[in-house]
């Protein structure tokens, strides 16, 4: 592997204080001393440009020493950076949304799964977006040759990550950690994977860790104020526990499903934020049914879908169609079939897209608009109406800095 090129040729204004200001002085001080008068206005001269040096050069090591700074996340432990990073690459669409609500977008240079980065959110929220080019030029940032490549600046990536699917070893790891770039993520939209043995984070710990990694400290206090006050308002209009539904959360890609990938809400990853923060009674609860993960690829089929029969049945992998192209599709398949069709959830019409895999907070707020709608119409009005439940404009404010 060749030698990572920095990609800023010659010498940046960071090291130009820091060795320019010295060779100044010097140059300076080889002047004055050069003199043969040996006059006391030389020599004080000399020593007045000498403590000049001296000062510049030990207020540039303490900016320095002021602009670096560590940010501590698990599994990596400590990681230091010298200065804020301008470019980065996410291995999912969380950590992505992350940044673009940092306001940190134009930073982005590839995404480890850009068919799971759901970016038309933000044409929403006025002044946000994100170069939906490139992503697309580099939609599966996973090999070290694509790291070496777009040099960014940080990756918002859980290395064990890499080792465990793509088969990476620590060694690759280091290499690109020292050549490229510190790594400072941690694989947080589930709980489920046996190789995860140390801590996970919530969605707003995982956010926090990234806003102390682009010092935007101020815009992650900003949006955790704003969620909490969304979610508190949501949560005060929630009907008792009696009343809420039962969900089951599946993945099924097709639009012809026959079998059903089962998730629990149990598990406390962040891709069922919006479900828990909603109340929902886990369809699955008091059964052995476990946790859809990379090691357990379990199916229900009907039969056993109707031995459930839970009140609401949500259905990822569908999150590029619109909600009519969902109906006309997944649910009126399901409609039509002979026993999908005696579900009680296929009946009432409550079979519904089931949201992001990968979510940030951004996505979460629009997430949890739409699965408050989906689980009590009676009280936030049904998922095909207009009504906003929270203001896209302060949103975007946030993410621009202006609050």
């Amino acid at each position: 592997m060749e030698e990572k090129s920095t990609g800023r040729e010659g010498l940046t204004r960071r090291n130009y204080i820091r060795y320019g200001g010295t060779a100044l002085g010097a140059g300076m001080l080889t002047g004055c001393t050069s003199d043969s008068s040996g006059s006391d206005e030389t020599t004080t001269a000399a020593e007045t440009t000498t403590e000049e040096a001296t000062e510049t050069e030990t207020a540039t090591q303490t900016t320095e020493a002021d602009s670096s700074y560590s940010v501590t996340m698990e599994p990596m432990g400590e990681v230091a950076f010298d200065s804020v990073p301008e470019s980065w690459a996410a291995y999912d669409g969380g950590y992505a949304d992350m940044a673009v609500a940092l306001g940190v977008g134009d930073g982005l240079t590839g995404v480890g799964g850009a068919g799971r980065y759901y970016t038309y959110v933000y044409d929403e929220l006025p002044g946000v977006s994100v170069d939906r080019e490139q992503i697309e030029a580099y939609p599966e940032v996973r090999t070290k040759e694509e790291f070496y490549e777009l040099d960014s600046d940080v990756h918002l990536y859980d290395p064990n990550m890499l080792v465990n699917w793509f088969d990476w070893d620590q060694a690759d790891v280091d290499e690109i950690a020292e050549n490229v770039a510190p790594f400072v993520g941690n694989l947080v939209f589930r709980r489920s994977d046996g190789w995860h043995d140390y801590r996970y984070y919530t969605l707003y710990e995982a956010f926090e860790k990234v806003a102390q990694v682009f010092q935007r400290e101020d815009r992650y206090e900003a949006f955790e104020a704003f969620h909490d006050e969304f979610i508190a308002e949501i949560q005060a209009e929630l009907p008792p526990a009696d009343e809420r539904p039962n969900v089951f959360l599946t993945f099924e890609g097709t639009t012809e499903p026959e079998t059903f990938s089962p998730y629990r809400l149990n598990d406390k990853g962040t891709s069922k934020k919006q479900w828990n923060d909603l109340g929902v009674i886990d369809a699955l609860s008091g059964t052995d049914i476990e946790n859809l993960s990379t090691t357990n690829r379990g199916e229900l089929d009907y039969e056993n879908l109707l031995e459930i029969d839970p009140d609401v049945i949500l259905v990822r992998g569908h999150e590029r169609k619109t909600p009519e192209e969902f109906r006309d599709t997944v649910l009126a398949y399901m409609e039509d079939h002979p026993v999908g069709g005696e579900l009680a959830a296929v009946q009432n019409g409550r079979v519904y897209r089931g949201g992001y895999l990968f979510q940030g907070p951004i996505h979460n707020l629009f997430l949890t608009e739409r699965a408050a709608k989906q689980m009590y119409p009676d009280v936030f009005g049904d998922v095909t109406d207009d009504a906003e439940l929270f203001d896209r404009q302060r949103v975007a404010d946030i993410v621009n800095g202006e609050f």
